[in-house]
């Protein structure tokens, strides 16, 4: 059993799991959404992101880059729900669909990620 594999399949289907369970819930209702779990989330994202930058399989680079597109879809829901936390305002449900739609995107991107890992596992011969 190889320990780094089994720490990235760990942190790999960890990032699924948050994000979706970010991403569950009615689109436009911020009371459905935590920020910290979209916080955790994206810091899971980032680990699985550093953790796959040594890999020099092809298997390997499709990972990253979608690892990538992960991080670039939750900065920007990030970043949406901070500006527009900064008015003082509840948050409107037009904007936190948009936060929420891009937290899709993201799942999709971590789904693939996970059949990828799934795949590269299923073509290791003992």
């Amino acid at each position: 059993m190889n320990l780094e594999k089994v720490v990235f399949a760990f942190f790999i289907i960890l990032a699924v799991s948050l994000n979706f369970g970010f991403y569950t819930g009615d689109l436009s209702d911020p009371s459905h959404h935590h920020p910290y779990e979209l916080f955790a989330a994206l810091v899971v994202s980032l680990i699985c992101t550093v953790m796959k930058f040594g890999d020099r399989t092809q298997f390997g680079s499709t990972v990253l880059a979608s690892s990538l597109v992960v991080d670039l879809l939750l900065i920007a829901a990030a970043v949406i729900w901070g500006v527009a936390t900064q008015s003082g305002q509840p948050v409107s449900p037009e904007t936190m669909a948009s936060i929420t739609s891009l937290a899709g995107g993201a799942l999709i991107a971590n789904l693939l990620s996970v059949i990828l890992l799934i795949i590269e596992t299923s073509q290791v011969r003992k």
